[in-house]
């Protein structure tokens, strides 16, 4: 397809980036440390780590990675944080020790957790004290052999830490019960690391840096292999594409979607790192009194979240009263942006959103709309970044013309190398000469903009997250009285869609509340069918395939 949507790149933004301008994101890391050495870094829970103490700790950790469990290059190592200053040390830790980095969201359940460690194969991880009771119920079915566990202010000064953890355990709802006798410490772990020699390990682009979950286009939970230079390429083709609007060392981010999503992990972590900018960590969105008063306490120059997010902030009166005058950039992502909110968002804050395109399997970002758009917000996913090229191909592989409808395609250095151990599924998804099908059909304009049209497949999108019919389907068809399940996505104006569940009973005595009870210990809250409804039959095609598109009909 021909590049049209160079034409719209404003003149400031190139064509092409240089993905190999690091050897490893660890180089990055340390050329960041180096410049903004006295900077601040991360804020978190009031307390401040500079870039200099953040390379310090970091180092320490890979120390006792390297020193006192023995891993070596290429194993991998599982996060189990929430959006603290522990996660930014674990994670530069574990890749300056040539380690392979597996997020894990903490909210899964111990069933999810099985699964996700013993594909991953990861023998180590990092946990929060306050999911640690579900590690230690799926211990027994894993090969983990190393625990580190961390309470919320480890990384406090001593006395802030000693009470905001000795609080935190006396809640017992917040932070269960938990007894793992072989667990280390987070902080004795930095205290050893800092008094061992770092060897240094030989990291190349093309190493595995992480293992990222996903459904994919398919629906079948596997992991994205992202290498360095994968991920490298992407924080390099977004800082392209907001050159000469931040000033590198001078910036402050408030980093409210979590850390274990690649968007985020991606467009917070690593692209404001590189930039040097004061990132303000919010480990709980949930509590908007608290997030609005840490926008109050520090000025934002950029703002990274989800149209739902977005719509509690506007119709809250007191985020409403704050200045906005410093803020630069906001960015949605992670699903649709609404246009009411879009537009709120502006009045409120005097600042457009941008929306853009991506996927895991795309380290996330492919397109993105120009800094430079007209003064409104404008529902497309924008163009494709420097160095990314897209095409739409009909049901046959035949790419359509202008303004025609297709799936789109994606080729670029920022694109996956496959699936971890799973054949079969990347060649379902990539072609030989490197092209990415997404699953999702978008039609492309004269100008070279995207835009969404449908998702191939039936993925729901839950307040951002992905979830897939066929898992939720498999917990509930395992109900002793249920007969049949179908799975769908219902619109819901909080969360852009939720989960519904039409089921035909084996036992009359089925209940909507027993489904939910039974799912609550199966499944994280997100994927739990939020509407349930019961029938006689499901539709079917003429060979007993159920008919998603019949139910979401009804």
């Amino acid at each position: 397809m021909e590049k049209i949507w160079l034409n719209s790149y404003p003149k400031n933004i190139p064509h092409e980036i240089n993905p190999d301008k690091y050897s490893s994101l660890v180089e990055m890391f340390a050329a960041s440390c180096r410049e903004f050495c006295d900077r601040p870094a991360l804020s978190s829970l009031d307390c401040v780590m500079t870039y200099g103490e953040l390379a310090a700790k970091s180092r320490a950790f890979a120390a006792y990675l390297q020193n006192k469990l023995g891993l070596k290059k290429g194993e991998c190592v599982a996060l189990m944080l929430p959006n603290l200053m522990q996660y930014h040390v674990a994670f530069f830790g574990a890749l300056q020790a040539g380690l392979i980095i597996v997020n894990i969201n903490p909210l899964y359940t111990t069933r999810e957790l099985i699964i996700q460690l013993n594909d991953s194969q990861a023998e180590t991880i990092v946990v929060l004290a306050n999911f640690a009771s579900i590690l230690q119920h799926a211990l027994p079915e894993t090969r983990i052999k190393n625990i580190i566990v961390t309470e919320i202010a480890d990384l406090c000064g001593f006395f802030k830490r000693q009470f905001i953890n000795f609080v935190t355990r006396r809640d017992v709802k917040k932070n269960p019960p938990w007894d793992i006798p072989n667990a280390r410490s987070f902080c004795r772990a930095l205290a050893v690391g800092k008094k061992c020699a770092l060897t240094p390990v030989a990291i190349k682009n093309s190493d595995i840096a992480l293992l990222q979950y996903t459904g994919g286009t398919t629906g079948v939970s596997k992991a994205a292999i992202l290498t360095h230079r994968n991920l490298l390429a992407n924080v390099e083709q977004c800082a392209a594409w907001i050159g000469g609007v931040l000033v590198p060392g001078y910036e402050t981010s408030i980093t409210v979607l979590p850390l274990y999503h690649i968007f985020s992990l991606t467009a917070c972590c690593l692209l404001f790192t590189k930039l040097g900018a004061l990132q303000v960590l919010i480990a709980n969105p949930r509590d908007l009194p608290q997030l609005i008063k840490k926008i109050a306490a520090q000025p934002i120059s950029v703002f990274i979240g989800l149209t739902t997010l977005f719509n509690s902030l506007v119709n809250a009166p007191e985020f409403c009263c704050l200045d906005f005058s410093g803020l630069k950039i906001t960015v949605a992502g992670g699903m649709a942006m609404n246009m009411s909110v879009a537009e709120k968002w502006q009045k409120v804050t005097g600042n457009i959103v941008l929306e853009g395109y991506g996927l895991t399997e795309a380290s996330p970002v492919v397109s993105m709309s120009p800094l430079t758009q007209p003064k409104e917000f404008i529902n497309t996913l924008g163009l494709p970044l420097p160095a990314t090229e897209v095409s739409i191909r009909d049901h046959d592989g035949n790419e359509v013309a202008i303004g025609e409808e297709g799936e789109l395609w994606v080729r670029g250095p920022q694109v996956m190398c496959g699936y971890w151990q799973r054949p079969y599924e990347t060649e379902k998804v990539l072609t030989q000469d490197g092209w990415l099908c997404t699953g999702d059909i978008v039609v492309m304009d004269e100008r070279g903009y995207l835009y969404l049209i449908d998702r191939k497949k039936d993925i729901i999108v839950v307040a951002g997250y992905n979830v897939y019919p066929n898992e939720v389907e498999a917990i509930i068809a395992a109900h002793s009285m249920v007969f049949e399940v179908a799975v769908v996505g219902d619109a819901s104006k909080h969360a852009g869609e939720v989960v519904k569940a039409f089921i035909v009973k084996k036992d009359e005595s089925l209940t909507k509340k027993k489904i939910i009870a039974y799912c609550k210990d199966r499944l994280t809250s997100y994927k739990i069918p939020k509407r349930i409804e019961f029938v006689t039959v499901l539709p079917k095609s003429n060979v007993g395939k159920v008919l998603r598109r019949v139910l979401k009909e009804f």
